[in-house]
């Protein structure tokens, strides 16, 4: 009778083990492609990711770069100050997209150019993306206008 108890006990515990083991395993193949990592210009210049890897991509729309073409792809660069990356996207940009602005794309580089999923632009005045700012902190190009709030808060 005892060893029975001791026996079905243990058989729980490695049931349980099985399950937690399982269900860990699953949430991690349901997340692998929910998580994109933030790239600056720079960082992608000097390690370039592979063309599987889907990330995020941040700094400032480079002036006199936006090129909208035959059809509905626009095609422009991304800076840090430090390097400047080509875009591809097709779709329609947000209003507030603009030469000089910050913008964050999502998306695959593939042969050199950022080819974006997702565009999104500034909020108003006052707001940068925080990864944005930081990125243009590490390059020295960040301006502040001391008359708006932090940016990225």
């Amino acid at each position: 009778m005892r060893g029975l108890k001791k026996k079905r006990r243990v058989q729980i515990i490695v049931v349980a083990f099985v399950a937690l083991g399982l269900s860990t395993g699953l949430i991690g193949y349901a997340m692998r492609d929910g998580i994109n990592f933030f790239r600056a210009p720079s960082q992608i210049v000097e390690a370039p990711p592979p063309p599987t890897e889907t990330f995020r991509i941040g700094g400032l729309v480079e002036a006199g770069s936006l090129q909208r073409g035959q059809g509905e792809t626009i095609r422009f660069n991304v800076t840090d100050g430090g390097a400047v990356v080509p875009v591809a996207y097709t779709g329609v940009l947000p209003d507030l997209f603009a030469e000089n602005q910050g913008m964050i794309g999502t998306g695959r580089l593939i042969d050199g150019v950022f080819e974006a999923t997702e565009i999104l632009a500034k909020h108003d005045e006052s707001y940068m993306p925080k990864e944005v700012v930081d990125a243009l902190k590490e390059q020295g190009v960040y301006r502040h206008d001391p008359g708006n709030p932090p940016s990225g808060s």
